[in-house]
């Protein structure tokens, strides 16, 4: 497969920021911030991002620009010649590999979601969501915009069908390069996205009651913290960092020598985190205004299609609003899924000694048939849950399995790995002198350094034991 590579760094730049905003950031971060007290997970948030996620994205990056290889092989290439226990880090690389094996086909799911309810903001009268709206179920009254949810969710060909939609047009602008299809797609969308953000921001600021929840966003409450609070927001950085699931090595084995990475990535992590932050500011005063702190608690994954809606309906010009913010959700579930499908033809080319287009039939297949099985997972496949010998995931559906698997168990490891990698196959010292040469341009050497040795693995099984329940 012939080697392809970002025509600048703005191109780099935009693509591995729209990587990185995307659900984790629009929908995933202000429920959680939600969720664990608002201004409290916010702080804990960016002091991680800063530190912990900072080293990671750097260490990454600095893989694939060093090897010019996917995961799988740069972490071969890095690990040939060593003992045979450091020789066995090489499975770092799998690990790497298989989290977006695993995450796009889930992921282009609800990206089918989000184009359903692009389409359902503009053909229907946003009076349907209203808060007080309701629909007979059963002999039941219930709230009408949950019902419009679950009832889409839960049949069978109109997920399908806009899952596919999705999935083609990620397949389409995969198929024309990196260059030509992913740098030009991100260069137009992620300037788009935040113009949209910025706007929708602005007009929360106007709502009734926004103070309070501009007050709850931004003003830490130290009663709220607790040790969740940190393995939240470092579950999080996973999401919104794009980390451990192979797309900043890919992305990185893009970069020219030439480019300066730590600007690069620094970058990176300004835009996303900034995106991150807008993102908050424009849900949570909204549902605070809305319903006030207790419904921005309570709101959780349902956030984004199930209470938003109640709120464009609840305030002037809400459905002018709820299309522009379906679209920029389209737009950043867009980005990060096409960084996926990239890792995965990548390294299909790579490790299969296949062409482009080959490789991209395969991962279209792959998504295809697993996104399917996981669409049937709310219908026909409804009584499958994989987990369910384990008493606390019984409940899980295919979605919810998927991602957990892929998440908190396959990245945390993946992550350890790569950590290892840096430290003891590569070398402290030799692998900062790669980052930075002897130019001593890289202010936050020291904290990489630190975090690498002291602080990253630690967090990382922290995160790993709590997700399978050894932590409570």
């Amino acid at each position: 497969m012939s080697k392809d590579c970002f025509s600048s760094r703005i191109g780099y730049v935009l693509a591995a920021a729209g990587s990185a905003v995307g659900l984790g950031n629009i929908w995933r971060f202000p429920y959680l911030t939600a969720k664990y007290g608002g201004g409290i997970f916010l702080l804990t948030y960016l002091v991680l991002v800063l530190t912990f996620g900072y080293s990671l994205l750097i260490a990454e990056n600095c893989i694939g620009r060093m090897t010019g290889k996917g995961p799988i092989g740069a972490f071969r290439d890095l690990c040939a010649g060593k003992s045979s226990f450091l020789g066995k880090v090489r499975i770092g690389g799998w690990l790497n590999s298989i989290a977006p094996v695993i995450i796009v086909p889930y992921y282009c799911v609800i990206g089918g979601w989000v184009t359903k309810y692009c389409v359902a903001m503009m053909v229907n009268p946003i009076s349907r969501f209203d808060k007080d709206a309701m629909v007979e179920v059963g002999g039941v009254m219930k709230d009408a915009s949950t019902v419009y949810f679950t009832s889409f969710i839960t049949s069978t060909w109109e997920p399908i069908l806009f899952f596919l939609i999705f999935t083609v047009i990620l397949i389409a602008v995969v198929a024309m390069g990196v260059e030509k299809g992913i740098e030009r797609f991100n260069k137009v969308l992620m300037p788009l996205l935040v113009l949209m953000c910025v706007g929708i921001c602005i007009y929360c600021c106007f709502l009734p009651n926004a103070g309070d929840g501009f007050r709850y966003y931004l003003l830490p409450d130290k009663s709220q913290f607790s040790y969740m609070t940190v393995v939240a927001a470092m579950g999080q950085l996973f999401f919104s960092l794009s980390i451990a699931m192979g797309i900043m090595v890919t992305y990185g084995s893009y970069m020219r020598k030439e480019d300066n990475l730590v600007a690069n990535v620094n970058h990176v992590e300004i835009f996303d985190t900034g995106v991150a932050f807008l993102a908050g500011m424009m849900i949570i005063p909204a549902v605070v205004s809305f319903g006030g702190k207790e419904a921005a608690e309570a709101a959780g994954p349902g956030l984004v299609f199930c209470t938003m809606p109640k709120v464009f309906a609840s305030f002037p010009g809400g459905r002018f609003v709820a299309i522009v913010f379906f679209l920029l959700v389209l737009f950043a579930a867009a980005t990060s899924a096409i960084s996926l499908l990239e890792t995965n033809v990548q390294t299909i080319g790579q490790e299969l000694k296949m062409s482009r287009k080959k490789a991209i039939v395969c991962g279209f297949a792959e998504i295809v048939v697993w996104g399917i099985i996981t669409i049937l997972g709310y219908s026909v496949l409804s009584s499958i849950h994989p987990l369910a010998f384990i008493e606390r995931y019984k409940g899980m559906d295919i979605l919810d399995t998927t991602d957990f698997i892929a998440n908190n168990v396959i990245m945390p490891l993946g992550a350890i790995f790569t950590t290892i990698l840096v430290v003891a196959v590569i070398g402290l010292e030799s692998f900062c002198k790669e980052v930075d040469g002897n130019e001593k341009r890289w202010k936050r050497r020291g904290v990489f350094q630190f975090c690498m040795c002291v602080i990253v693995i630690p967090c990382l099984l922290i995160v790993l034991l709590n997700s399978i329940g050894v932590l409570k």
